[in-house]
């Protein structure tokens, strides 16, 4: 499935679990999860709320007073004894992750020290474990969203008064489309921003899509537009010829680097779990000779690439483009030839069948019996094709 998180009225950690919750994950899914986070007495409340005239789903934490734990090595030793799913385990600890890392930016302290003040408390871990939990039991495997609206003017803070967005709110949303909305008010809140940073593969328009549900989810006040999160819930719409998907391509231009360290960044990215990663010779400004570092990528794999490309090369920014492709149908398959077992690519178009040697395995061959790659590439090809393959 993919869907889309319209952020026009701001995001928080109640309005994206709400919007969850109203496009089908089911609220008794969210408490077991809740209590297997290790949050309990922790008490979800669900109901139906308007805001600017618009229906949509409200959620409340009641606790029995204890806040629980405050300092991130607290909160990552409950998640990582949490019996929940490694996939929820795990996003949820990266979400928590960027929160703490943006916490320990802002105040200068080591990030195990990093003391949470109202982000610390119950109702957070609810609104993380809660966004994990929703996305998985959805099956929501693309994610992109709208820019992101913060608000403007001042906040007040257990730090005191603070311009918005808040420190950590701006730190964790370097990088993402922001606007100021329509509120003179805070829209976006520190947990809002973590959870747009680790989920959102993507932010920019709606994608094509076929819509199948929509979930909208209530802030706790009104603000002048309908305080309302709205996800858009569906699936690729099919086409002709193969099987249709979005993919994000990353791309760069680098000038600083050498043939050898561009080559290693390209290895990492792919190890990383880039689909595809190429390099074009370009020319940029004052006629200076340079490569454009290009990178494929599923689009919940795009923010975490963006930020190792920014990385590994130095660059100082990465466009992020969502492009469609067509795929073939494909599947690797084991050959006995007289050179020994082969992979094969077989691939189907239209009910025409192909077959390639794959290119690794003739390498190794190439290199074992001294015979030149595209001589063994042709003699398993007919190999192959001779024994009906």
């Amino acid at each position: 499935m993919i869907a889309h998180l319209d952020c026009s009225s701001g995001i928080s950690g109640d309005k994206f679990l709400s919007a969850l919750l109203d496009a089908g994950f089911a609220v008794e899914d969210l408490r077991h999860a809740v209590a297997a986070a290790g949050v309990d007495p922790a008490r979800v409340e669900v109901q139906r709320a308007v805001r600017g005239g618009i229906a949509a789903v409200g959620l409340k934490v009641v606790t029995s007073g204890d806040r629980g734990p405050r300092h991130w090595r607290e909160i990552r030793r409950v998640l990582e004894s949490a019996h929940l799913t490694d996939t929820v385990k795990e996003s949820a600890l990266r979400a928590f992750g960027l929160l703490a890392e943006a916490e320990a930016q802002v105040h200068g302290v080591a990030i195990d020290d990093v003391h949470f003040h109202e982000i610390g408390a119950a109702d957070t871990i609810v609104d993380i474990v809660g966004t994990a939990q929703g996305l998985v039991s959805l099956g929501i495997d693309h994610l992109s969203a709208s820019p992101v609206a913060v608000g403007f003017g001042t906040v007040e803070t257990e730090h005191g008064t603070l311009p918005i967005p808040a420190p950590a709110t701006a730190e964790l949303l370097r990088g993402i489309p922001v606007t100021a909305g329509e509120d003179e008010s805070e829209l976006t809140t520190p947990t809002g921003a973590c959870l747009v940073r680790a989920f959102v593969g993507r932010f920019g328009p709606l994608s094509s899509m076929t819509l199948d549900t929509i979930g909208r989810g209530a802030g706790t006040r009104e603000t002048r537009m309908p305080n309302v999160a709205t996800l858009f819930v569906g699936h690729d719409t099919p086409i002709a010829g193969g099987t249709g998907g979005v993919v994000v391509t990353l791309e760069s231009n680098i000038d600083h680097l050498t043939p050898e360290q561009l080559a290693f960044c390209a290895k990492e990215l792919l190890r990383e779990g880039a689909l595809d990663v190429w390099q074009t010779p370009i020319v940029m400004k004052k006629e200076r000779s340079a490569v454009a570092l290009s990178v494929m990528a599923e689009p919940a794999d795009a923010s975490r690439l963006a930020d190792l490309m920014l990385k590994a090369t130095g660059t100082l920014g990465v466009r992020i483009n969502e492009t469609r492709r067509v795929t073939a149908s494909r599947e690797i398959v084991r050959i006995d030839t007289s050179l020994g077992e082969v992979r094969f690519k077989v691939s189907v178009v239209d009910g025409v069948r192909r077959v390639r040697p794959e290119h690794d395995d003739c390498a190794i061959l190439a290199s074992r019996t001294g015979l030149p790659i595209d001589v063994i590439a042709a003699t398993l090809l007919r190999e192959a094709t001779e024994s009906g393959q």
